[in-house]
């Protein structure tokens, strides 16, 4: 008996550790543009192809041709990161987040630095920059939530 009571102190001893509320946002705000984004592309893959992100430069038809499974893949890539990161933007226990956050830079890293390495020919230098700038953008915000995390890492 004496032996539960301790075990059930240590539990409780333990913090549980959670993602302060501008850090949600951030994973939100990260997580949503993937989800409507991926959405699109898996529902409609040429529309999205010719049209993404809905105005001028099209971004994913600076890159032809056309092929309707690649597109969806890139969608579901693009779908299951936002996913991760909503989630743990709603259940933002510190392992969520650190998962979530692997998650996500494992898609958008490599995602920026293909466009980092290769400009797309149909889009001015500016139209690139742009683009390179907001990918680059969501790899600091991915990594922002991972490193956060560390911040929160428990005392052993």
């Amino acid at each position: 008996m004496a032996h539960e009571s301790a075990v059930a102190a240590q539990r409780v001893a333990v913090p549980i550790q959670v993602s302060p509320m501008w850090l949600r946002i951030l994973m939100l705000l990260l997580g949503g543009p993937n989800i409507i984004t991926g959405g699109w592309a898996v529902i409609a893959p040429e529309n999205w192809f010719d049209n993404f992100p809905g105005w001028a430069p099209q971004l994913v038809a600076a890159y032809p041709p056309y092929n309707e499974h690649l597109a969806s893949d890139a969608g579901m890539g693009l779908l299951a990161s936002g996913v991760v990161m909503i989630l743990a933007a709603l259940w933002p226990k510190r392992e969520v987040a650190i998962t979530a956050a692997i998650a996500y830079l494992a898609f958008v890293l490599p995602h920026f630095l293909y466009h980092l390495i290769n400009p797309a020919d149909l889009m001015t230098g500016a139209e690139n920059t742009v683009n390179t700038i907001s990918l680059a953008s969501s790899v600091v915000g991915g990594a922002v939530v991972l490193m956060w995390q560390r911040r929160l890492e428990p005392s052993s």
